[in-house]
This record gives C-alpha cells, sequence and structure tokens, in this order.
C-alpha cells in the first residue's frame, strides 16, 4: 500500500481524470502552500539548532555545486535531443536543475515513516539547489541575447532572492534555527503537528492540477513526455553519489537524490515567467508537474532508495 499522504494525490489525480466538480479554492491553495514551505523551513531550523559549524561547509558547497550543473548539463539534451528553442531550453533547465517543495515534503514524509536516520540541513538543500539551478537556466539564456537585451532585464539575484518560495522558506529556516524546538513552541507546535495534514491537501490540489496538465497533452510532444519519465532517475544518480561522497545520512541521502531527480512547479515558473516571457510555461509545467512530480511520488523516491541500497551493499 501507498503511504496515505500520496493516495490524497491519487485522489485529485482520479477526480481530475473524470472531470469531476471538486476544487480547492485559490485563496486555500495559496494558504496551503505557505504553510508547506514556512513549516518545511521550520522544521529544518529547529533541527540545525545548536548544530550549526564548519563541518556543514563540505555539504553545503557539493549541494551548491549540484545546482549549478545540472541544469548546465542538461542544455545540450534540452536543445538536440528534446529539440527545444533557446528559451525554452532554458525553461526547462531551471525548472529541472531547481527542486520540487511538494515532493520534498512527500520523500521527507516517507523517510520519517521509514525511521530512516536524516540530517536536519536536508532543508537547507531546497535553497541551495533551487537558487543555483534558476541563475543558471536565467544566465544561459541570456548569454544567448544581445548585449542590449542583456541590459534592459532586472537583475538575477533580484528575480531569486526575493521569491516567495525562498524567502518562506530561508525565513523558517533562520527562525527555527534562533528559537529551537522549545522556545515560540505555541507556534512551532502548531504548524509542525499539522505538517501532514496540510502536506495531504496540497497533493490533493496538486492531483487535480496534474490531471488537468495531463489533458493538454498533444502526441508531437512526444520527446517532452519522454524526457520528463527518462531523466527523473538519471538526475537521481547525481545526488545519491554526492551524498555517499559526503558520508550522509541514509535519509538524507535518499532525499537529496529525490531532490535532484525532482522538477520545479512553483519558483521555477515564477521566475521563469518574468525573467524569459519567450518560454512556454504551460509546456515545461506540463512536463515538471503533469509527468514528473506523479512519477517521483508514486515511483521515484522507493526506486532511488533501492539505487541506494545497490549501491552500498
Amino acid at each position: 500500500m501507498p503511504d496515505i499522504i500520496v493516495m490524497f494525490f491519487l485522489l485529485g489525480l482520479i477526480a481530475g481524470a473524470l472531470k469531476s466538480d471538486l476544487t480547492i479554492p485559490k485563496a486555500a491553495y495559496d494558504i496551503l502552500s505557505l504553510l508547506l514551505m514556512l513549516t518545511i523551513g521550520l522544521k529544518g531550523g529547529m533541527a540545525l539548532h545548536g548544530n550549526l559549524g564548519w563541518n556543514l561547509l563540505p555539504e553545503v558547497l557539493g549541494v551548491i555545486a549540484l545546482g549549478f550543473c545540472l541544469p548546465l548539463l542538461m542544455i545540450p539534451i534540452l536543445r538536440h535531443l528534446v529539440g527545444l528553442n533557446v528559451a525554452d531550453s532554458a525553461s526547462f533547465a531551471a525548472h529541472y536543475g531547481s527542486v520540487s517543495a511538494g515532493t520534498f515534503a512527500v520523500a521527507l514524509a516517507w523517510v520519517e515513516a521509514r525511521g530512516l536516520p536524516i540530517g536536519g540541513q536536508v532543508t537547507l538543500y531546497l535553497v541551495l539547489l533551487e537558487l543555483p539551478a534558476i541563475l543558471a537556466g536565467l544566465w544561459y539564456f541570456r548569454s544567448q541575447q544581445s548585449a542590449a537585451a542583456q541590459s534592459a532585464r532586472v537583475p538575477l539575484w533580484q528575480e531569486t532572492l526575493t521569491n516567495r518560495s525562498v524567502v518562506l522558506l530561508v525565513g523558517g529556516v533562520v527562525i527555527g534555527a534562533l528559537y529551537g524546538p522549545d522556545q515560540g513552541n505555541g507556534v512551532t507546535n502548531t504548524l509542525t503537528g499539522a505538517f501532514s495534514a496540510v502536506l495531504s491537501l496540497f497533493l490533493l490540489e496538486m492531483g487535480l492540477v496534474a490531471a488537468e496538465t495531463l489533458r493538454g497533452l498533444r502526441l508531437k510532444q512526444w520527446r517532452v513526455v519522454a524526457f520528463a519519465l527518462v531523466m527523473p532517475p538519471i538526475l537521481a544518480v547525481p545526488g545519491l553519489l554526492t551524498g555517499v561522497a559526503l558520508g550522509l545520512e541514509e535519509g538524507s541521502i535518499v532525499i537529496l537524490a529525490t531532490l535532484t531527480a525532482s522538477a520545479s512547479y512553483i519558483a521555477a515558473p515564477v521566475a521563469v515567467r518574468h525573467a524569459i516571457p519567450e518560454a512556454n510555461i504551460g509546456l515545461a509545467m506540463l512536463a515538471s508537474l503533469g509527468v514528473t512530480f506523479p512519477f517521483n511520488v508514486l515511483v521515484g523516491i522507493g526506486l532511488y532508495h533501492g539505487y541506494l541500497k545497490l549501491m552500498v551493499s
């Protein structure tokens, strides 16, 4: 049996496929995503409380390197095998180099349910992978433009650092690290205690959205669909290798691999929509939310854990 949290995603997917009138109001979805990202940040920050040190530096640098390298390595595949133009290649590189907070939340719940050891710093992986990936994708696009077009753009740092997801995640980590699990527990206990319920409702909405996205699938987009299915197991490998090389806990490695295999459908679309108006955001969302997200939630996390067992056996 899949985890009960995943069943809410399946419920939304089936309801959407059957064209049910089930909907979650946009305001409710915005609140759910806000609570989800803030709580993820808080959980990681509280685990880091009193445990910050220079020993984290190799891990931080290793994860940042993944965030920069993976999207750039995908560019030739997107340009020559998938056949995308420059704008869409940059968009897909930013989406697939970046990470999915929803997938992270499911992976965290999956790992915790199985009692696998994890480090509090895993929440930092979200930011450490997301920011470099978006920067790399936008940098590639700008590098293909004229000097005049580049000078008219908003600075890259502003487009990424002011993103809502980044603000909530980083803010949650800072607050959690400052106060820990005991101080201010009237707030933190309420948020962390409701984590599974919030995630379940969030996944219900994601199932509905994924079903709607898949209805827009066309036969001529088979290369995009193939990319969205084939790349996650491939992208998981650098995460696994990095985690093993850094000597991370088993659960932390699974989460890192799941993140490198995931694709953003919250932060990256917002950044790309403003920075690369020429890109087809709907096509990127079709791949990331319609194909890659369901694959990772239903199959991927367990698959990557299996990879890890084979690597260390």
